[in-house]
């Protein structure tokens, strides 16, 4: 038996895995979060539960390596981003193998100016430009996007309608401006190998979107999509599981937006397709044999929220 902890136990990427993990009999799966409320600490048994502090907290990694001594932890697979920069920089004293990309590649898919300039030539970007007062200068067709380097979802990214107006807000290097993209805007869960193989590339039509997360959709067969993809997380240097955004530009070609470097919390389409990432991530972090490819079928799904009833001393949080 191998001991694998999942963070983030309350998100929904956090649930697909533990729910993907938990289908195995060769894993104890141990589930970690810093809200006693999250609902998938309650799909574990109530040893295997853990609180840990916020990701960005400066005792976090410390918490988490005795963690991982204290329970005899093999695998940690984190679905949080801002826990992955610091445990992935110490990965050499975690006292278990990380399921997640390098730091280096970890800087690059977390800062999009970086990883665009990475990806440029591989694969189709749409144009992008510091928003410094040369790049507000560029011949833009209007509107264009402007958004922070870092951050995860849709928070600070707006349309800008007009040259004044983006020439207003030139000299704020930590944002970006791009080409607004048109057309229809999918996400593709990719698993790359140790050797940087792309084992699969999974696109999905985002059909309804609520607060972020996909509530409805469907996974197509589509090569333009699968082969940008890969080209994209394969140009970013990223192994294990990633989520690549793409969308379609004026030229119907697909075009990158963004790379997360982990989990997505629609990750349950692509496992009910066929390709279960979260376990291929385990095998992959335990170097265990992958196979070379795994297709995937066509599939939709529809999603409502789902309960958990429990005894009120079961509770971690008070409140």
């Amino acid at each position: 038996m191998s001991r694998v902890l999942v963070t983030g136990a309350g998100g929904p990427a956090g649930v697909a895995v533990i729910r993907s993990l938990l289908k195995r009999d060769d894993l104890e799966v141990f589930a970690a979060d810093m809200d006693g409320w999250a609902s998938a600490l309650y799909l574990v048994p109530a040893e295997r539960r853990r609180i840990i502090p916020a990701g960005l907290a400066p005792e976090f990694v410390d918490a988490i390596i005795a963690l991982v001594a204290a329970d005899g932890i093999d695998v940690i697979v984190s679905t949080v981003d801002a826990e992955l920069p610091g445990l992935a920089d110490r990965r050499g004293e975690l006292g278990a193998e990380l399921a997640a990309p390098s730091a280096e590649a970890l800087h690059t898919t977390l800062d999009k100016w970086l990883l665009m300039q990475a990806v440029e030539g591989k694969a189709r970007i749409p144009h992008t430009e510091l928003l410094t007062q040369e790049g507000a200068e560029y011949d833009w067709v209007f509107p264009v996007i402007v958004k922070p380097r870092s951050g995860a979802g849709s928070r600070g990214v707006h349309l800008v309608h007009t040259r004044a107006e983006l020439e207003a807000a030139a000299g704020d290097t930590s944002q970006i401006i791009q080409e607004n993209l048109p057309g229809d805007e999918f996400s593709v869960d990719v698993i790359l190998g140790a050797d940087g193989h792309v084992i699969s590339a999974v696109p999905r039509l985002r059909a309804r979107v609520d607060s972020g997360v996909a509530v409805a959709g469907r996974t197509v067969h589509r090569a333009e999509l699968e082969d940008t993809a890969a080209a994209c997380a394969s140009a970013a240097g990223l192994v294990g599981v990633a989520n690549v955004q793409l969308r379609y530009a004026t030229d119907g070609t697909p075009a990158l937006l963004e790379i997360n470097p982990r989990f997505s919390g629609s990750m349950p389409l692509t496992v009910a397709a066929g390709v279960d990432m979260p376990s291929l991530a385990v095998d992959l972090a335990l170097g265990r044999e992958l196979p070379h490819a795994v297709p995937f079928r066509e599939i939709a799904v529809t999603r409502f929220l789902e309960d958990i009833f429990l005894p009120v001393d079961e509770i971690i949080a008070s409140s």
